[in-house]
Order: structure tokens, then sequence, then C-alpha cells
């Protein structure tokens, strides 16, 4: 007894792939791979803007809550300029708040071991961050301020900042002065002049 198999059909590279918009293979990739990591751009605010918020924000800024009796606007993101790099910031109660997750990945990844060590020279320099309400986590996200994972947040003023970024410096120094201390002139008398 011998069964009739039908060969599956065959699509050619060249088709058009009839009823499939755009056909069926695509021209451009559909993922990149950026050559920098991405910044936020103007265009990219403001389209997050127009998608998520209907363009109701005003003055550059992201996102908004109901005006009540003087209450500040408190999810209003604003990108202000850092040491040359555009960051997320809320205005609360009068003081400019930055995203800390976001200026510690541009700013202090590359002088400390990591976020728990930030967190730990805040407490010894007795900062205390604000935490971000939910709304705020979801504007940073949307703003790719903070990685799309995260639900938790913390802002900080622009001066304690200043002063957890010269904390983080002026650590790397030391440790960099400690280790040049550990090394015996001999070893790197041989080490330079015997190859």
């Amino acid at each position: 007894m011998t069964m009739a198999v039908s060969a599956p059909p065959v699509i050619s590279a060249t088709s058009s792939g009839a009823g499939v918009p755009g056909g069926l293979f695509r021209a451009e990739p559909l993922y990149s791979t950026p050559g920098e990591p991405p910044r936020l751009t103007p265009n990219v605010i403001n389209s997050f803007m127009a998608n998520n918020h209907g363009g109701s924000a005003g003055g550059g800024g992201v996102g908004s809550t109901s005006a009540g009796s003087g209450n500040t606007n408190t999810n209003e993101c604003r990108m202000v300029d850092m040491h040359g790099v555009k960051v997320a910031s809320f205005l609360m109660d009068g003081q400019e708040l930055i995203c800390l997750p976001q200026v510690f990945d541009l700013f202090l990844k590359h002088l400390v071991g990591g976020l728990h060590t930030v967190y730990t020279k805040l407490k010894r320099l007795d900062i205390s961050p604000v935490v971000c309400t939910v709304e705020q986590v979801r504007i940073l996200r949307g703003l790719g301020a903070i990685q799309p994972g995260v639900n938790r947040c913390k802002l900080i003023t622009r001066k304690d900042f200043e002063t957890l970024f010269i904390d983080c410096t002026n650590a790397s120094v030391v440790k960099i002065l400690m280790y040049l201390r550990k090394i015996d002139t001999i070893d790197v008398h041989r080490f330079l002049y015997n190859p």
C-alpha cells in the first residue's frame, strides 16, 4: 500500500507574499545593534509624548498630574544637561531631582562597583534620595532612562549628585594610589628593563 505525500509549497525569496503586506521578507532589518548606547534625543521625547500622553504636557516636559490647590506638578519630566549629557529630571517642591540609576549608568558605573555601593555612599554622605512614584517610574521607563523591568527608582538633587560624584572620583583615585604603593620598585624595574 502506497500513500501519496504532497510536498510542502515552495516559496521563493522574491515572492510578493500575496496578501501579506510588505512581502514575506523585510528589506530592512527588524532589529539592529546601535554603534553606541541610545540617547534621549528630542525626537525620542517628542515621540513618547505624542504616543503616550497625547501631547498634553507643556514646556518640553513629559507627563502631568491634575493641578490641585497649589500642588506642584511632580510628574513633569524634563531633559536637563549634566556634564554634556541629557538626563531625566523632575521638579518637586522647587528642586530639580535627577534619576539616580540613569546618572549612575552614565557617570558612576566605571568608578564604583555597583549601584549598591552608591547607596552605601549616600548613607555615609547623609544624602536621602526621593523614591519615585509609580507614574514617574513609568515615565522614566518610557524615556529609556531606566531599564524596562525596573519597578523602583530614586531621585537626587543636582547638588547631591555632584557631592556623590566627587566622592566616587576621590575613592577611585585612592584605590589606584593604594595599588601603586603595593608594587615593589624592584619588580617594576625588572618588568620594565628585562623583556
